[in-house]
């Protein structure tokens, strides 16, 4: 076993490139880990803690590619991440960059001098200024970039407010913008429905359903996950409800966040009153007589979100998504649990996306299933080590605990399936709840590697699986494939995050009965 390394001076590439090249060489035969970073101080110490190099020569604008293995399997993967590095991407492919030939925004406005968006995608140290380099250029903006601190984040979205112009972000995930899908986001139709979210997977899980309804999306705006803090004051999504409340494209807006600050949250209600069009509003978790007032509807989860939101669009009749299983829903639900010994009591909840995560919590939560987790709602406990589960746990892999100088799940499922089979061989779990998430920069056949997984366990003995796969058909991994695919192998799907959830909480409700115990 050995550790190589090789560094690229001034060869900068965006964050999204590397962790899909980093995903393609940790597959390899006899790769115990990669990562493939740029040569900031940050990712300098975590490689030197993942003991993949010390004292590494390279610099900020440096890339670094580091592998640990076998000698000629680690000799291959510095040979293909360089091919990688150095190819154009085949037509239809999720990776694969080459080399940019535009070295500043100055050159790629001259070039395209109409354009007025500019993506960043840089180490969060050098993020704030390229984002201020693109405000002053009259470019709005949208940063993947996260590790912004937030006395920069309030500096550059009251720079973009004083410019008329809208910052997506720090750490802002999705976005489709005049049909263009950024970041992580789905292949949806164009339509009248606008979105502003605060929330990467929250977006996908709404522009997906709306689409899956029928209708569809005239822009999907991010804020990043910081907003709608009191420090930020929700910037970003009162500029991006007052884009569309003027755009004569949008007939109904969607709001979504965490639970943000209250005043935060009355600012942004009052002005959504003021919109003059129906806006349907998910502050996760909180009490819809809190929100409803005229001209705003509050929606108790995503996916009812997204229902309303077509409803209203539609002028038919407003139904809440219901958040108890129906009568043939609860008899295959139990008919499922007969076979589990009634020492199966626990959900395990293993998450890419976040804000999939947080909803889960709180749906459990409402009916006594209190968990722990490393990113834990209030009222729920946070694990001291988030490599081992305890009680009732639901994780996000996602987060940066997971995901420091490592692909995002999205991208590289390798990780979070290693979690789903720690979970599955507990004898104490019950039920194993987790999602795929489909779209560009997602893996391109997500579910094949966990199947994998799944052929090797012992099904009699195993617990429940539940997920849900937030996509469209035409995603290029194409959501009806891959609902195929997990059914075939004895999943439950279920149709959107909250009901996998409400199904998740009605097993462990069903195995606590077999105890004669209640949640």
């Amino acid at each position: 076993m050995k550790s190589e390394y090789k560094v690229f001076k001034n060869l900068y590439q965006d964050s999204v490139s590397l962790m899909q090249i980093s995903a393609q060489i940790s597959k390899l035969p006899g790769i115990q880990q990669a990562s493939v970073v740029m040569g900031t101080a940050t990712n300098l110490e975590q490689l030197h803690d993942a003991g993949l190099g010390d004292n590494i020569s390279a610099g900020p604008n440096d890339l670094i590619i580091a592998v640990m293995g076998a000698e000629d399997a680690c000799e291959e993967a510095l040979e293909l991440a360089h091919q990688h590095l150095n190819s154009k991407p085949e037509e239809g492919s999720n990776y694969g960059v080459c080399t940019p030939d535009l070295v500043s925004m100055e050159m790629a406005l001259e070039k395209e001098p109409a354009a007025n968006l500019a993506l960043i995608s840089v180490p969060g140290d050098y993020a704030a200024a390229e984002a201020m380099k693109a405000l002053n250029l009259g470019m709005n903006v949208m940063m993947f970039s996260d590790n912004v601190s937030v006395v920069q984040e309030k500096a550059i979205k009251v720079h973009a407010r004083e410019r008329n112009l809208i910052v997506m972000g720090p750490d802002c995930g999705t976005a489709i913008v005049n049909g263009i899908p950024l970041g992580f986001a789905n292949v949806v139709n164009r339509g009248a429905i606008g979105v502003v979210g605060a929330s990467g997977t929250g977006v996908q899980e709404v522009t997906c359903r709306i689409d899956q309804l029928g209708a569809g999306i005239s822009q999907a705006l991010g804020t990043g996950g910081h907003d709608l803090s009191e420090e930020i004051g929700g910037i970003s999504m009162l500029f991006g409800l007052q884009a569309l409340a003027e755009d004569e494209a949008t007939k109904v807006i969607v709001l979504i966040s965490k639970p943000p600050a209250k005043s935060v949250a009355e600012r942004i209600l009052e002005q959504a009153q003021a919109a003059g069009k129906p806006v349907v509003v998910n502050f996760l978790g909180a009490k819809p007589e809190d929100i409803t007032r005229p001209g705003v509807t509050a929606a108790t989860t995503l996916a009812s979100a997204a229902d309303l939101a077509v409803a209203l669009l539609n002028k038919t009749q407003l139904i809440q998504h219901a958040l108890q299983p129906d009568a043939a829903q609860l008899a295959m639900l139990e008919k499922a649990c007969q076979p589990l010994p009634a020492t199966r009591q626990l959900i395990r909840g293993v998450f890419a996306g976040g804000t999939f995560c947080y909803e889960a919590q709180l749906l459990c939560q409402q009916h006594g299933f209190t968990a722990a987790s490393n990113t834990p709602v209030s009222g729920n406990s946070k694990l001291t080590d988030i490599w081992q589960s305890a009680g009732h746990t639901l994780i996000d892999m996602g987060d940066d605990d997971f995901t420091r100088g490592k692909p995002h799940p999205m991208i590289d499922p390798t990780l979070r399936n290693q979690r789903l089979l720690a979970e599955l061989n507990d004898p104490q779990t019950a039920v194993v709840l987790f999602d795929l998430v489909l779209g560009y920069g997602a893996a391109e056949e997500p579910a094949a590697e966990l199947l994998e997984l799944l052929a090797k366990i012992d099904k009699a003995n195993a617990p429940l699986l539940v997920a849900h796969v937030c996509g469209t058909q035409a995603d290029p991994q194409q959501r009806s494939r891959q609902i195929d695919a997990l059914r075939a192998a004895g999943v439950i799907v279920a149709d959107c995050n909250a009901q996998a959830a409400i199904w998740a909480r009605t097993v462990a409700q069903v195995q606590a009965k077999k105890n004669g115990a209640t949640a």
